[in-house]
This record gives structure tokens, sequence and C-alpha cells, in this order.
């Protein structure tokens, strides 16, 4: 599940659940999610008795938690347990809740859904489209997106076997082409389009969607074409192939007679995107 810093009230039915970034990932406070799932009159003292349950069952979901500091009613900070995503929703389904059936249910769907999708991949690319028709995205912009999603799949798969093994190599790849493409690495385009945890290219628009994808095709077969293998030859195929997609871009700036590159989002910032 995405974005689920925004799906509080969606989940747990208006109750505000806090949150605070760490690892570079959002935490919850468990607290706050007992409070939302059970009636007990006491939240901290139903984690600690669910903790200890935990610990002598033998998971190790308690030893993912971490103890960060989150604003109170009074205004202070205390600390409180926190978890991430995937701990947060492993200790959901511990809790022994009518209120956390609904939750549970939907938990056990997703579930059933990504075995689904692992049998058939289709019915993931089916999903796809309809999460970003429900945000409000137009066909026209779903497909070239999912266009770029096949193209950025397919030139992930030539770094792996061409030793770009970890994510790090990934990121330096995807900078060069960007780079050589827009001018500016992808953490300074996403800054410029004032986006923090957002996927940058659910932001684009269909230029940007378009260059993105001859960038990152033209670097796939100049990986091909030379055979190219390690993260040096491979960073310097990345520069080229952005470079392809950059002179593109100059060209068609010069035609217009504006940037291809912009501070603005593709959807409207008045429209409401769901969630």
């Amino acid at each position: 599940m995405t974005d689920l810093q925004n799906q509080h009230i969606a989940l747990f039915k208006g109750k505000k659940i806090r949150k605070v970034i760490f690892n570079k990932e959002w935490y919850f406070s468990i607290i706050d999610i007992v409070e939302a799932l059970t009636d007990s009159p006491d939240p901290g003292a139903y984690w600690r008795k669910l903790k200890q349950r935990l610990n002598e069952e033998g998971s190790e979901v308690v030893t993912f938690c971490h103890g960060l500091k989150l604003p109170a009613s009074d205004g202070k900070n205390y600390v409180t347990d926190c978890a991430n995503t995937e701990d947060m929703f492993r200790i959901i389904q511990s809790i022994p809740s009518p209120k956390a059936e609904p939750l549970k249910r939907w938990l056990a769907k997703v579930g059933y859904e990504r075995v689904q999708e692992i049998e058939n991949p289709e019915l993931a690319t089916k999903r796809t489209r309809l999460l970003y028709k429900l945000k409000g995205y137009s066909e026209e912009w779903i497909e070239k997106r999912m266009r770029g999603i096949a193209i950025r799949e397919e030139l992930t798969d030539e770094w792996q076997k061409r030793g770009a093994g970890e994510e790090r190599d990934y990121k330096i790849l995807t900078a060069e082409i960007s780079k050589a493409t827009f001018g500016v690495t992808p953490s300074q385009y996403k800054k410029l389009k004032g986006l923090k945890r957002q996927n940058l290219r659910d932001h684009m628009d269909d230029f940007e969607l378009i260059f993105t994808m001859l960038g990152e095709k033209s670097t796939t077969e100049i990986h091909r074409t030379e055979n190219s293998d390690g993260i040096v030859k491979l960073k310097h195929d990345a520069y080229r192939g952005g470079k392809v997609a950059g002179n593109a871009r100059k060209e068609l700036e010069k035609e217009l007679g504006k940037p291809i590159v912009s501070r603005n989002n593709f959807l409207p910032k008045n429209k409401k995107i769901q969630k």
C-alpha cells in the first residue's frame, strides 16, 4: 500500500495515527493504533500486555519496534513505541478485537490478490491501471505511465545482468540519465516540483514521461549493442542514453519556446487525489 500517511481516515475510521520519519520510512504510533482498534480504556497497558504475549510466543515483530519521540496532546514530545508499515500490519493481525476484523479482512484480501498476481502478472498491471484511474489520471496519461514502467523494468533487468546489483548503483545510473535528459537529478527534480516522498514520475506530464522513456530505452539499447559490463561502463552508457533524450528535449523546447522541465505537477493542485 502506498502513501499510507494520507490514508489514516480510510483505515482507522477517522482516528488520528501519529507518525514520524525514521530510517527513511514512516513509523506509526502503536498505542494510537491500539486505541483506534480496541475499546481499551488504557491503550498503553493493552500494548504492554500484547507485547508481552508476542514475546512469549517468540514473535520477532516486537524487536523491530522503535521508541521514537512523538508529540502528545499537551504539546510535549514523548518516547512511544512505533512500527513501520509492515510490522504495524503484523501487530494488527495480533489484536483480538472486532474493530480490527475489517482491517484484517482487508489485509487478507490484499495478500490473496498478491498471490494471484504472482500466478498471473497481468492482474498486477490491471490493478495499477485502476489505481491511477481512481486517482484522477486520464487514460492517455495512464498508457504512457504504464509503458514507462515496462521500459524501466527492462532497463533495471539489464543493469542487474551487467553488474549493477545494488540499489545504490541503480540510483547512480538513474541520476546520470536524468541529468543528461533534463539537466537535473531525480532528487533535484522532486525539489523543483515541491515533492517529498511522492513518486516523481506520478507527477510528470506527458512530455516529461516521454523523454524519461526515451532516455531509459536509449540506455537499454546502448547496453545491449555494446554488451556493456560493470558500473563504470554502465554509467557512461547512462549518460549517452540520457543525452539522446536531452538533445531531443532541447530541440522541442526551441520549437515550443518554453521549457519541458517545470515546477508543475501533472494533476492540478486544486484537484483532490483519491487515496
